[in-house]
C-alpha cells in the first residue's frame, strides 16, 4: 500500500504532466485515457473542465502570461487526483499506467516521468529550496 507521501508524488507529477500535455498537440492523444480515469465521477464535467483549463492557457501562452497559471492549475488538479485516488483506490494503478505509457511517450525525453526522487534538508539558521520539478528562488526582488 502506498503511503500519502508516494500518493501525493504521484498526484503532483500526473497533474504537471496533465497540464504540461493540455497546451500542446498531444493533448488530443491521451485526452480519452485520461478523462477514462474519471468514467465514475462526472467524466463529462471534467472534460468541459480540462477544456476551459486548455482554452486558458493558450490564450496565456500566446501573451506570455502562462507561468503562474500553470501553476494554479498544476495545484488544482492535483487537488483533484488526490481526490480520485481516495474515492477510487484502484485509480492509483491506472494512474500509473498511464504515466508510464501514454502521458510518458507523449513527451520529450527530459519531459519524462521516470524513477523516483528523495529529498532531505537539514538546515540550521538559513534556508532550503528543495524542488521535484522547476523552482525559481526570487530574493530582493531579483529573479
Amino acid at each position: 500500500m502506498e503511503t500519502s507521501v508516494e500518493l501525493a508524488g504521484l498526484a503532483s507529477a500526473a497533474a504537471a504532466r496533465l497540464i504540461d500535455l493540455l497546451a500542446t498537440d498531444g493533448w488530443s492523444a491521451v485526452k480519452s485515457s485520461v478523462l477514462a480515469l474519471w468514467r465514475s465521477a462526472h467524466p463529462e464535467r471534467v472534460e468541459e473542465e480540462l477544456t476551459d483549463a486548455r482554452g486558458e492557457l493558450l490564450r496565456a501562452q500566446q501573451t506570455g502570461d502562462d507561468g503562474e497559471l500553470q501553476g494554479l492549475l498544476v495545484a488544482e488538479w492535483q487537488a483533484r487526483i488526490i481526490r480520485l485516488m481516495a474515492t477510487r483506490p484502484d485509480a492509483v494503478d491506472e494512474l500509473r499506467a498511464l504515466l508510464g505509457g501514454e502521458l510518458r511517450a507523449a513527451g520529450t525525453p527530459e519531459q519524462q516521468i521516470t524513477g523516483s526522487m528523495t529529498l532531505e534538508a537539514h538546515v540550521s539558521g538559513g534556508d532550503a529550496f528543495l524542488a521535484g520539478r522547476d523552482m525559481n528562488v526570487t530574493r530582493g526582488g531579483q529573479a
